[in-house]
């Protein structure tokens, strides 16, 4: 299974969280319904947490991270285009994948912009985003769980273009 989030999978998450709690309150299960309102978002953040940790029993395999190797690049001066992240609220990948990018920006200098794209229909139609999470770097684009050693290799061809000229 790929690891990544498709936004439906996500959005259906939301409905049933606001189903749930529309039910309780048509009903008039009033304490219930508040209950369902705070007991529900937090199993999704506990969920996020021990994804890593549940992600192999869930079928998506190990999410071990492969560290890069020292970049040889990391002492010439050089820029590279902006690295867009575009997550989603509810993606247990996105915060695995932007942890990356963090301890990859330590070591290769970059501007890391985030997207979340939970709200923004307009952005999913414009840039085609069917799942999350998806890194932009230039004209150049990964999907899904990434290592730091895969996201080191996108960001490679960029710092060897300014490199050469």
């Amino acid at each position: 299974m790929k690891q990544q989030c498709y936004l439906a999978a996500i959005y259906l998450n939301w409905v049933f969280l606001a189903g749930g709690f529309g039910f309780l309150l048509v009903k008039g299960h009033y304490l219930w319904a508040l209950g369902w309102l705070a007991i529900m978002p937090l199993a999704l953040w506990l969920y996020i947490r021990a994804f890593p940790s549940i992600a192999q029993a869930m079928g998506y395999g190990r999410v071990d991270d492969r560290p890069a190797q020292s970049p040889v690049y990391a002492d010439l001066d050089y820029t590279i285009p902006d690295v867009t992240l575009y997550t989603a609220f509810g993606c247990p990948f996105c915060p695995i994948v932007k942890r990356r990018l963090h301890e990859l920006q330590k070591h290769v200098r970059f501007q890391l912009r985030e997207v979340d794209v939970t709200l923004r229909p307009g952005v999913l139609t414009e840039k085609h985003i069917r799942a999350v999470p998806v890194i932009e770097v230039g004209d150049r684009r990964m999907e899904g769980n990434a290592t730091s050693e895969q996201l080191a290799e996108l960001l490679r061809p960029h710092v060897a273009e300014v490199v050469r000229s």
